[in-house]
C-alpha cells in the first residue's frame, strides 16, 4: 500500500513544478564578479523580439550592431561602447550601465527614464540574452548577443526556445545582417592607420 502511494506521489511531481526545463535560461540570476569578468569583451547583437513600441521601432531600424563591455566590478558599473548601423550609417555612442547584482539586471537612464535589462545566461558560453519586461506581456522583449558576428544555429535555436517561454512568437524575431555593417571594428581602424 505504501508503495502505491509513493508511486502516485511521484507521478504528481511534474505537476508541482510545471516549468519547462528549456525555460530555465529565462530566469535572471544574481550577477557575480566572475560574470562581469566574463562579459568584459566585444559582443554582437544577433536578433531580438520586442513588444514595447519604442524598443521594437529601434530594432526595426537596426541593420547591424556590436559593442564592447568594459566592466568595473568594484563600482558595479559597465561602460558600454556601441557601434550601430542604422539606415546605412554608423552611429557610435558610449553609456554607463549600473549593475544590480541581486536581481541580475543592468540599468541605464535615457532622457530621465530608467531602462532595466535582465542578464540571462545561456547554455552556450559564447552568447547571452537581455530580457526586458519579462512579466509584462504587452512590453516583453528578448535580445540575443553572441561573441561572433554570425550566431550559430544552436544559439538561434536556444533563443527561439526562450522566445516561446516568454510568450513571444518566433515570427516576431527581427534579425540583423552583419553584411550591412558600416562601422569598422577597432582592429580594422588600426590596420588602416598602419597602411597610411
Amino acid at each position: 500500500m505504501a508503495l502505491h502511494w509513493a508511486l502516485e506521489a511521484l507521478c504528481l511531481l511534474p505537476l508541482l513544478n510545471p516549468k519547462d526545463p528549456a525555460c530555465a535560461n529565462v530566469t535572471a540570476m544574481p550577477i557575480t564578479s566572475a560574470t562581469l569578468d566574463w562579459l568584459n569583451r566585444r559582443w554582437f547583437y544577433a536578433a531580438g523580439a520586442f513588444r514595447k513600441p519604442e524598443y521594437k521601432q529601434e530594432v526595426q531600424a537596426l541593420q547591424a550592431d556590436f559593442f564592447e563591455f568594459n566592466t568595473h566590478p568594484r563600482e558595479d558599473t559597465v561602460t558600454l561602447q556601441e557601434h550601430m548601423t542604422v539606415h546605412d550609417h554608423c552611429i557610435q555612442n558610449s553609456t554607463l550601465l549600473t549593475v544590480q547584482r541581486n536581481n541580475g539586471t543592468l540599468a541605464r537612464t535615457v532622457k530621465n527614464e530608467l531602462h532595466l535589462a535582465h542578464l540571462l545566461l545561456l547554455r552556450d558560453p559564447h552568447s547571452f540574452m537581455l530580457g526586458f519586461y519579462l512579466n509584462d506581456e504587452q512590453n516583453v522583449g528578448l535580445a540575443l548577443h553572441t561573441d561572433k558576428p554570425e550566431a550559430t544555429p544552436e544559439q538561434l535555436d536556444e533563443f527561439r526556445e526562450a522566445i516561446k517561454c516568454v510568450g513571444l512568437s518566433t515570427s516576431e524575431i527581427l534579425y540583423v545582417d552583419w553584411k550591412k555593417n558600416k562601422c569598422e571594428l577597432p582592429e580594422q581602424q588600426e590596420t588602416k592607420g598602419k597602411e597610411t
